[in-house]
């Protein structure tokens, strides 16, 4: 007969895909790979399941590294990376939660040490690009009405090609394209090496 116990999360901590834990109250101590992140946004839907269809963080992510100049993809390409330890919650929610904020900055400040991106991410045409990209998912995604949406104004919408990967294909075609941008092998299941 199988042990009926079930585990359970200890403290502040989270079980990753690479078998490590994450603590979400210091994450500089904590142990993860790029494999973690590619799998946690890959798995991750954006406007909380609310879009037609599942259409993934990692997918979103991708996509903003096109928008931006060269020097910023890899920037684009990481800037909601922390979404793969905290999910992808919404900008509503978040302004219930003051603490989260909090947590979410702690965890981009460590990701963007370990990966070498400095302040790149909170750059403006990053901003700009995922504001882009915000405005191509509602227009191609969300439902026709959303009359409590604030609109912003002068955002030009790009032409994308929403392909609603799957959770491996997104986490794959996110692992490749880190790949490409910084010149190294990754292998999903392995620490990446400077």
């Amino acid at each position: 007969m199988s042990d009926p116990r079930i585990k359970t999360a200890k403290g502040s901590t989270i079980l990753l895909h690479s078998g490590h834990y994450f603590d979400l109250l210091d994450p500089a101590s904590s142990r993860f790979t790029l494999g973690d992140i590619a799998q946690g946004l890959a798995n991750t839907c954006r406007f909380t399941g609310q879009c037609r269809r599942f259409y993934s963080v990692a997918e979103h992510s991708w996509h903003a590294s096109f928008l931006v100049p060269e020097r910023l993809q890899l920037a684009a390409l990481m800037h909601d990376a922390a979404e793969a330890f905290i999910g992808d919650v919404t900008r509503p929610l978040k302004q219930l939660l003051p603490e989260y904020r909090v947590i979410e900055k702690r965890i981009e400040a460590v990701i963007a040490e370990r990966f070498k991106l400095g302040r790149d991410c909170d750059d403006p045409v990053v901003k700009h690009a995922d504001m882009q990209m915000l405005a191509a998912e509602q227009k191609a995604l969300m439902p026709a009405t959303g009359g409590e949406w604030t609109m912003r104004a002068n955002i030009p919408v790009p032409t994308i090609e929403f392909r609603h990967w799957s959770t491996i294909e997104g986490s794959e075609r996110w692992l490749h394209r880190f790949s490409v941008l910084t010149g190294s092998m990754v292998v999903s299941d392995l620490e990446w090496a400077l």
